[in-house]
């Protein structure tokens, strides 16, 4: 049997066994396209069942979790943690709280972050959790009392040395100290290093709000400068206006760069001299309103409902809102209006179609597992900080994440060329992501 023929019939085993979930089975065939490159130098990878223990989680956890609103009537949601894979360290991933999280959501992230966490260094698995409840419209005590809920069972599974949970979407520094404050009052003990995002009186570290952002900037900057160029100068768009974008608009601008554009569910905003981060701050942060309250507020800016954001003409795009937000169709517009460098904000939002487009045109494209790490990163210099009791100071930090986006492109852009596929960091991210657990895991044995 060829290696094409052996990775397919795993990838269609992987398929059956976790029928349903489309997200999933989209994060795992992005990865199988590059494990061939790797599995014809090393066939002990696929001989011993490495690639099928990989796919397939250590453990899923799915519970209910009820909770009462302010006019007493009880709710119930669903809890999920999937602790996929521990070989390089405890498991490490966010929690997500939204209406359309189920486990093949959770699935897809968890096993994207396997790779994304292997590629910064450090010594962290890979997990991801959450749940379908809305804190969006929810008083503080309604989620206070979802929190105290979901860490109620959470509290079962999770450790310093077992598993790490995080921020994602809906999962912010509010519901990060109830969950924490949940954990102390059941294990009667100040664990600190358990739940990353902390305030930072309480246990956090500086930068960590910012982290994602200023590392997928960070990286943009790198792969710029390894086309010969900087971001000084450079138009950059960047697709939603939450945690993420608004702190990849901030680095943006400190390393030389204009964002012109930034977008909600509503549409997006426009602004050709560059968007004020305090006024777009002051709107997203502070009254959690519309983007469209940008345009009321700036003369120079214009609101467009609805449409695509990737019809702006930019050098750089940095899709940050949600999965499979960037098609083959804006991937062709963005191409067509000369945009030199795309990388991912968010998990997965550009399509396989969009990656395909990008490659043909010779567009640099740069995956969220490789782009957007530094969220992980800084979470994992959280738990340094935590096991030995100190805190950092935020410039301190703030090197400490640059270096280790540098680090990541440098592994990325050196592996792509080892393995025959020069300034494709799709591949280069894959593989060496791969490569690193995989080492991990044949070393440890059948477990």
């Amino acid at each position: 049997m060829s290696t094409n023929e052996q990775l397919a019939t795993i990838y269609d085993q992987v398929r059956t066994r976790s029928a349903g979930e489309p997200e999933f089975h989209q994060a795992a065939a992005e990865v199988f396209e590059s494990l061939h490159l790797v599995v014809e130098r090393r066939p002990e990878y696929a001989e011993a069942g490495l690639i099928e223990r990989l796919c397939e989680p250590e453990r899923q956890i799915i519970f209910r979790v009820p909770w009462v609103d302010d006019a007493g009537t009880v709710h119930v949601n669903r809890g999920f943690r999937v602790q996929y894979n521990s070989a390089l360290g405890p498991y490490k991933g966010g929690l997500r709280f939204h209406p359309t999280v189920n486990l093949g959501i959770v699935k897809f992230l968890g096993f994207e972050q396997i790779f994304k966490n292997a590629l910064t260094g450090l010594p962290i698995g890979g997990g991801k959790g959450g749940s379908d409840f809305d804190p969006k419209g929810r008083s503080d005590a309604e989620v206070m009392r979802f929190c105290q809920s979901f860490m109620t069972e959470l509290h079962r599974h999770i450790g310093e040395y077992i598993d790490v949970p995080a921020g994602d979407i809906g999962v912010g520094a509010r519901e990060i100290g109830y969950l924490f404050g949940q954990y102390k009052r059941l294990t009667n003990s100040y664990e600190s290093g358990v739940l990353t995002g902390k305030g930072i009186a309480w246990g956090g570290s500086q930068v960590r709000r910012e982290a994602t952002g200023y590392g997928v900037a960070y990286f943009v900057a790198e792969m710029l400068d390894s086309l010969g160029t900087s971001l000084d100068g450079k138009t950059v768009v960047v697709s939603g206006s939450g945690n993420v974008a608004l702190y990849a608009i901030e680095k943006v601008h400190q390393l030389g760069g204009t964002v012109t554009a930034c977008s909600d569910s509503s549409g997006y905003v426009v602004d050709p001299g560059g968007l004020d981060l305090a006024v777009l701050k002051a709107v997203k942060e502070d009254r959690r309103g519309r983007i469209d309250e940008y345009a009321t507020e700036v003369a120079t800016a214009s609101f467009v409902a609805g449409g695509s954001i990737w019809d702006v003409p930019c050098d750089v795009a940095v899709p940050s809102a949600t999965q499979n937000e960037l098609d083959a169709d804006a991937a062709a517009v963005l191409a067509r209006n000369g945009v030199r460098v795309v990388a991912e904000g968010a998990n997965m939002p550009t399509t396989p179609a969009a990656i395909q487009t990008f490659r043909d045109a010779g567009v640099a494209f740069a995956p969220g597992k490789a782009a957007n790490a530094g969220g992980v990163a800084t979470s994992a210099l959280e738990m340094q900080q935590n096991a030995s009791r100190d805190s950092w100071s935020f410039e301190y930090t703030d090197r400490r994440l640059a270096a280790i986006m540098r680090g990541i492109h440098r592994r990325t852009v050196t592996t792509a060329e080892e393995y025959g596929m020069p300034g494709d960091y799709v591949h280069g991210a894959n593989i060496a992501g791969f490569i690193e657990v995989a080492d991990a895991m044949s070393a440890m044995g059948v477990i």
